[in-house]
């Protein structure tokens, strides 16, 4: 079967569908410095990289004595402090404007128009809202606002304890790249590059077949899945479609083929979905319809220097933990054609005993609302940028 989802226009993918009922090693810079990352300086005080404190991160060596990393280094872990960074769907006009009050963030912006070849937060903040609702500019727009809002935080007072204390992290679709830049296994530049080709190539599959995503409320998993069996039924097999998001108990996203989600929609009722709402993305997002993204993505990340990150990044793709370089690149080239396996992370990360979480952020609540979905108790601070 074809696997599936997004393509369509205004009311949100990933982040959006709760809305409904919903740092680096070599960043160039001394901004969005994480914990155990020192900037290392020449004897005239120029910048010259970063030094990782890897205190964290055990190496073997093989026989051949290339020196290869365990991936499961993180698969023990115990969370006590998370930052959760949102996706596509959360970026919103005005934007970023707060954190032009910071010398840091508002670094990061400059940084961000010579690599994409724009005035990022122009758009950002004065829009026009279809713009920056495009794939190729929000995903952008919302990596440089999260790692904005980090640097936010960072002047707040308490706020280095609080970025110091995190010993987890994830992100929602997109969101993964954010964690990941957070966590040091990319620069801030890197991360930005491989976003831009990302939106670019995701756009580029969904223009080339009629694909769209439905968020369907009310229901759970099981019966999401049957009301896709049911609508399969009765399309081809280019219109298929299937799960593409487990975001939270009663909120999944499907995701096919138009006339697939036409059928889903029309079927929905009869299952006892409480509402359907249809998503502004741009197509069949973490399906097979995103198939012609992967090799640009694979051809990206191999000539992208990865390193392991500094602390526990959940996948969206298994939702674990991964330690090792080349296996990273491998699942963030698989995760556009994944479903997202968000409410097993976050069901994961609380009955690990997760005391405290961060959602950071353009500013839209979103993560916070499917965290109190799985359990009332959570708490999830909104951190804006």
């Amino acid at each position: 079967m074809r696997s599936l989802l997004h393509r369509t226009p205004p009311l949100k993918a990933h982040c959006l569908i709760l809305r409904t009922t919903t740092m680096a090693t070599s960043y160039s810079s001394s901004l969005l410095l994480p914990p155990s990352v020192s900037l290392n300086k020449s004897r005239n005080g120029s910048s010259l990289g970063f030094s990782v404190n890897r205190s964290r991160v055990s190496m073997s060596v093989s026989a051949g004595s290339q020196t290869t990393l365990n991936d499961s280094l993180f698969a023990d872990y115990k969370p006590s402090s998370a930052f959760l960074f949102p996706g596509q769907g959360a970026q919103a006009i005005g934007m970023g404007k707060e954190a032009q009050s910071v010398a840091a963030a508002a670094d990061l912006y400059t940084k961000a128009n010579h690599i994409l070849g724009y005035d990022l937060l122009d758009i950002c903040v004065n829009g026009p809202k279809e713009k920056l609702d495009s794939t190729v500019i929000s995903q952008p727009a919302i990596y440089v606002t999260s790692l904005a809002a980090v640097e936010l935080l960072r002047v707040r007072e308490g706020g280095e304890q609080i970025i110091n204390s995190v010993d987890v992290t994830c992100g929602l679709s997109l969101g993964e790249y954010t964690a990941l830049a957070f966590a040091g296994a990319f620069s801030f530049e890197d991360g930005l590059k491989l976003v831009k080709l990302r939106g670019e190539a995701m756009q580029a599959a969904a223009d080339a077949a009629k694909s769209a995503m439905v968020s369907i409320i009310g229901l759970d998993s099981e019966k999401v899945q049957q009301l896709c069996d049911a609508a399969n039924q009765e399309v081809e097999e280019a219109d298929k479609v299937q799960i593409a998001n487990f975001l939270c108990p009663g909120n999944y996203a499907v995701s096919g083929g138009l006339k697939g989600i036409e059928a889903v929609e029309a079927k929905a009722k009869s299952f006892k979905a409480r509402m359907t709402v249809r998503l502004a993305v741009a197509g069949a997002f973490h399906t097979s319809f995103m198939e012609p993204a992967v090799s640009r993505l694979e051809a990206a990340l191999a000539s992208t220097e990865i390193r392991s990150p500094r602390i526990p990044v959940i996948s969206n793709v298994d939702a674990q933990p991964h330690a090792d370089p080349d296996t990273i690149k491998k699942i963030l080239a698989r995760q556009v054609t994944s479903p997202v396996q968000w409410e097993t992370t976050v069901k994961t990360l609380l009955s690990k005993g997760l005391k405290s979480s961060y959602e950071l952020g353009p500013g839209k609540v979103v993560i916070a609302g499917i965290f109190k979905r799985v359990d009332k108790s959570a708490s999830v601070e909104n951190i804006s940028a």
